[in-house]
């Protein structure tokens, strides 16, 4: 009834006003008597009225700017991917990216095309939605910083730090002596020009580092620590540095530029000694996602943008403003973690890329269009590199560190990246450098941020002491290895309960390993122990539970599939168990296809899944992943598709073909260990011709004939399916059963898809 009146009510407002609509403006047309109306009348008019609307819409200012920012995003996150895949940091790919859509590739070979993306005009909108992002950004890197370890390993990373900003600084200044005439804009002091090329000659790329780090499963050792202890050391030096030039450069001279030094250290004290405490206390009482609302959070954007203000008024620029306002904030790392989350994703996936195209557009490599002038390319790039990485090495071998730690240490702090990209814009800005000098500095700090990994790896390769993830216990080849990897606590203790199902009462001929791969773009450098805790502490209580011997593996990946292949691989595990999660399940389409529905919707595109064929699923991380390893793995691999599994009592295996024989040895390993009821099917007769399948079932009978039986009837029934915990099969008989259609496919229990 109420259905009916509101129905009514509808449709006599909708209708009765319709009505109104059209009675107004009819009679609207008489108001036009007397007055000139112009009128058009062919069709093509009115098609060239539209198009000349579609040509000026896309002419404005807002339009252009969307069209830039799709673009820019776009390939940023292409380029980004492919660095990615080739063992680089992403950042690396969007730099690169931004160079692509500048002058320097798109605007060479598509000027027309370049000119109507970029406009002269449109380049201010960019440029200061670049600077917003920038802020974000550098109020992200400010809260990264985590001051306890800067604490306890003072003076050690003091001594690298320092050295690795002096020793670059110097050269830096020493080469601008023998290239200020030519390259120094006109009108520049030397004094400007000097101190830019030695404070972007000294910069370290503190993101970049701790990425790189995490991704070599560095962070738990004295190398990764003292790393990061520098870098982090390195970035507040060499900020305050850069802020002092920027006055110098500003005020005009050294004198008149302590008047702004002497502003900006009382605002660095009242930062420090009224406004940290301020928002200590805002934080203690503020620090879970629930409290955390819109009045709190707006507290803290205030204070980054008074903070940035602040510091562009008195002159060393907004963005010192911004990473001292991070520096500040309270640090407990749950509360910095969750605002990390509000701002990072809109600075580093929005507005950063918008930086890199920014720096992209103002870098022309056509302009060192002379041998001479990559020559002096080359030159700035050995005095980069000679300064920051021998530099920084020499001091870490003086303060008592090994020649390959030491050496390890200069690499890493050699990287650039973003942080240079900065310094040199901000120098581009106040005139202090030149076109051509900008772009070979550019250059530089991509060659010096590239040359970081394939350092590393030579640095690995001479001391031939390279150091994965596997340890040495699991080198033993004589026992029974299980590798799981699982990306959810949840995951992880019922792939757990699996692994412990097979090996349960052989403990000392079993080694069973649980390994949590996390992505270095998740994580933050302050974040990676509390991390770790939480995803391997349920699992590890798990194993405690099962009273099951466990080895726990933890690694920040670049890419995951890749370290997961490499690990299994290395530590030549017998078993490999992944988990795609009963996810999987509800409310996807995948769902549907395993019968949560009363039918299978075309179980074709299920296959793809496993056998990486085109299809459905071919653009999804997940599945790419679960492909690769199938591909990759020299061991047998695990699928698992969690529906709810909590104990392994029924286990169904059903048997296709003679190539699923190796399906009875789990059978055997089940029942000796778990007391697991088996139920084998056999669905084509392979039982009863093939002597090794029966040989292995009768075996099974001698010691546990209550613990197997044998099925012939291929009409499973419903309630059988229903009854049952845990399905085995075999990756080409999941092909078959699916490519069959079977109707009991609607009530299968959790499955274990097996590759041999």
């Amino acid at each position: 009834m109420k259905n009916i009146k509101n129905s009514l009510f509808y449709l006599i407002i909708i209708g009765g006003f319709s009505t109104l609509i059209y009675l107004v403006i009819s009679k609207g047309k008489a108001l036009e008597i007397g007055r000139e109306i112009v009128v058009k009348k062919t069709e093509s008019s009115h098609w060239n009225d539209f198009l000349s609307a579609m040509i000026e819409n896309l002419q404005h200012p807002l339009a252009i700017l969307l069209a830039q920012i799709i673009t820019i995003i776009l390939v940023a996150r292409f380029f980004g991917w492919v660095f990615r895949k080739i063992g680089q940091p992403s950042v690396i790919g969007e730099m690169v990216a931004g160079i692509v859509l500048g002058p320097s590739l798109v605007g060479m070979y598509f000027p027309e095309f370049s000119a109507t993306l970029f406009p002269k005009e449109s380049l201010g909108n960019l440029q200061f939605l670049s600077q917003i992002g920038l802020i974000l950004f550098m109020f992200v890197i400010g809260m990264e910083l985590d001051l306890k370890v800067l604490k306890n390993k003072a003076h050690e990373s003091v001594v690298i730090s320092h050295a690795s900003i002096v020793i670059p600084f110097a050269l830096g200044l020493t080469l601008a002596y023998f290239i200020y005439h030519t390259f120094a804009p006109i009108g520049v002091e030397f004094s400007s020009f000097g101190l830019f090329m030695g404070i972007a000659m000294s910069i370290t790329a503190f993101p970049v580092l701790a990425r790189i780090v995490q991704e070599r499963g560095l962070q738990k050792t004295k190398l990764g620590t003292i790393a990061i202890t520098c870098a982090a050391a390195d970035d507040i030096t060499a900020w305050c540095i850069l802020a002092v030039v920027i006055a110098i450069v500003k005020a005009g001279s050294f004198t008149s530029s302590l008047y702004v030094i002497g502003l900006a250290i009382l605002y660095v004290i009242i930062m420090l000694k009224i406004v940290r405490p301020f928002l200590k206390r805002v934080g203690d009482l503020n620090s879970t996602r629930e409290s955390l609302n819109k009045p709190v959070v707006a507290i803290f954007f205030l204070t980054l943008l008074f903070s940035s203000y602040a510091s562009e008024l008195i002159g060393i620029h907004a963005l010192f403003g911004a990473f001292l306002a991070g520096a500040i904030m309270p640090e407990n790392n749950k509360f910095r973690n969750i605002f990390i989350e509000k701002v990072e994703d809109v600075s580093v996936i929005l507005l950063l890329p918008l930086f890199f195209v920014f720096t992209g557009l103002r870098t022309q490599i056509g302009l060192l269009n002379d041998p001479y002038l990559w020559k002096v390319t080359g030159v700035i790039i050995a005095v980069a590199v000679i300064g920051k990485f021998f530099g920084s090495a020499l001091a870490a071998k003086f303060v008592g560190q090994n020649w390959k730690d030491s050496l390890a240490i200069g690499a890493l702090m050699n990287t650039r990246g973003l942080m240079e990209l900065v310094v040199l814009n901000i120098g581009y800005d106040l005139g202090v450098l030149s076109t051509e000098i900008f772009t070979m500095m550019v250059i530089m700090a991509l060659v010096t941020t590239f040359m970081t990994g394939p350092a590393l790896d030579f640095i690995n390769f001479i001391f031939k002491d390279k150091k994965t993830i596997i340890p040495e216990e699991i080198g033993n080849k004589s026992k029974y290895k299980i590798l799981f990897s699982f990306d959810t606590p949840e995951k992880g203790k019922t792939l757990l309960r699996i692994a412990n199902s097979l090996t349960k009462k052989q403990p000392d001929n079993t080694i069973v390993t649980a390994m949590h791969l996390s992505l270095s773009s998740e994580l933050h450098s302050f974040d990676v122990k509390d991390y770790e805790r939480e995803m391997l502490l349920p699992v590890i209580s798990e194993s405690e539970v099962l009273n099951q011997n466990m080895i726990s593996l933890f690694k920040v990946s670049n890419d995951i599939d890749a370290d997961i292949i490499e690990t299994a691989n290395q530590g030549e595990y017998d078993l490999l168990l992944v988990s795609l999660g009963q996810s999987i399940f509800d409310g996807t389409l995948l769902g549907k296809i395993l019968g949560f529905t009363t039918r299978i919707v075309n179980p074709d595109r299920l296959i793809d899944k496993f056998t990486g064929k085109e299809g459905l699923f071919e653009n999804s991380p997940f599945d790419e992943r679960t492909r690769h390893i199938i591909a990759k793995s020299k061991m047998p691999v695990g699928i698992f598709i969690d529906k709810e599994l909590e104990e392994i009592n029924q286990v169904f295996i059903p048997i296709f073909s003679k190539e699923d024989g190796f399906l009875i040895e789990y059978a055997k390993k089940l029942i000796s260990n778990n007391g697991s009821q088996i139920t084998i099917l056999d669905a084509s007769g392979e039982l009863k011709s093939t002597r090794d399948m029966q040989e292995s079932i009768r075996s099974i009978e001698q010691i546990a004939p209550n613990h197997i039986m044998l099925m012939n009837d291929r009409t499973i029934k419903k309630e059988f399916l229903e009854n049952q915990d845990l399905m085995i099969i075999s990756l080409d008989s999941w092909k078959k059963l699916i490519e069959s259609q079977s109707t009991w496919l609607n009530n299968t229990p959790s499955v274990l898809i097996l590759k041999p």
